[in-house]
């Protein structure tokens, strides 16, 4: 006989594991919106302060920061939208000829594939049905919603910041606050570092995707650039949407030109994987190639798109963790001096100048 005896205690807690497990999954999304909101509030801090020291109250200094951000991807999607919906417009009335262009190209290679009846097949009122359009519409709406709602989350959160900090700290023990000041500044070095490196890389895919499609005569290439600089954010398919759709566009004028179009772009995907993300991310993140693949697949099967956006940022939170675990099983590291974060404002006058001070004590120690 096996007896199995369970302490009131025990099922209790087992209990409280499964309602929380539940209310989790039922206040996910809610949870995701809330976790953005920090991510931008991480990377906008140093913004705000810098604006807070040069003499602006708080609250506008975030106003101002905030209807910056908000204007800008107001008007670049002002750009992009109607861009795109006249390339769908032209794409469907065109596509019987451009599959019969493709096809007698594929045909040159000794590839044969019947791709202009296959064109002429497509029902487009059944894909373009009043049911598909309301579904759109509504995931179009619930998309807006959720922008709105992260960005009054960190409005909110940028404003209260200092409020934040004292009610976190009052669960610090006495004696442990340096180490958790330590902690918190790895913390909003490593995911502000991100989302300003993001900035840089998706600068960078903009004005090269717009010299190469200008260069080529591709229509809506200002269009296409803003599209290939939002599309970066999104890890591993992103990269394939910056080269496919201004590939299609090209190629409605000329095959000659979507292959050249295709050629550059695909280099300048293979140059932003193995160059400029490992400069721009590298001591900011401090992760493995291998480490950043792993956790976006991960990310993004759980979780979809979100996932695999949240995925850099969380893997880096971890490992600043794990750095911190570390450190207190072994000897206490040395101190460090402060690190450079790309596009953040420089730190003031008298926190460089405590610096240097502790760097020469040190010296002649």
């Amino acid at each position: 006989m096996i007896r199995i005896e369970i302490s009131y205690r025990a099922i209790l807690i087992l209990a409280l594991m499964l309602i929380s497990l539940w209310a989790l999954t039922k206040l996910w999304p809610i949870i995701l919106l809330i976790l953005t909101a920090f991510i931008f509030h991480t990377a906008l801090l140093p913004y705000v302060e810098w604006m807070v020291r040069k003499g602006l109250p708080r609250t506008l200094s975030v106003l101002l920061i905030l209807l910056v951000i908000v204007g800008v991807l107001a008007g670049l999607s002002a750009l992009v939208v109607p861009a795109m919906v006249d390339e769908f417009t032209n794409l469907k009335s065109d596509l019987p000829d451009d599959a019969r262009d493709l096809q007698n190209l594929l045909d040159d290679f000794g590839i044969h594939v019947e791709l202009e009846q296959r064109a002429r097949d497509i029902d487009w009122d059944h894909l373009i049905s009043g049911s598909a359009a309301v579904d759109y519409g509504q995931r179009a709406l619930t998309i807006l919603l959720g922008i709105i709602t992260v960005v009054v989350l960190t409005a909110y959160l940028l404003v209260d910041t200092p409020r934040l900090s004292r009610f976190v700290y009052q669960f610090v023990p006495p004696g442990r606050e340096p180490e958790m000041e330590h902690f918190l500044t790895a913390m909003n070095r490593v995911v502000g570092g991100y989302i300003r490196g993001q900035v840089v890389t998706s600068a960078c895919i903009f004005v090269y995707t717009l010299i190469v499609l200008l260069a080529v005569g591709v229509p809506n290439a200002v269009a296409f650039a803003v599209l290939a600089a939002f599309v970066d954010i999104i890890p591993l398919i992103g990269a394939t949407i910056a080269v496919v759709f201004p590939t299609v566009a090209a190629f409605r004028e000329s095959p000659t030109q979507a292959i050249i179009v295709l050629a550059l772009l695909m280099a300048y995907q293979q140059f932003e994987d193995r160059v400029l993300t490992p400069r721009v991310y590298g001591q900011t993140l401090n992760l493995p190639p291998l480490v950043v693949l792993v956790a976006v697949l991960i990310g993004g099967r759980l979780l979809g798109i979100a996932g695999a956006l949240l995925a850099m940022p969380a893997a880096a939170v971890a490992r600043v963790g794990f750095d911190y675990w570390m450190e207190r099983r072994g000897p206490a590291a040395p101190p460090t001096g402060p690190v450079e974060e790309l596009l953040a404002p420089d730190e003031p006058a008298m926190e460089k100048e405590a610096v240097r001070g502790r760097r020469t004590r040190r010296r002649k120690v």
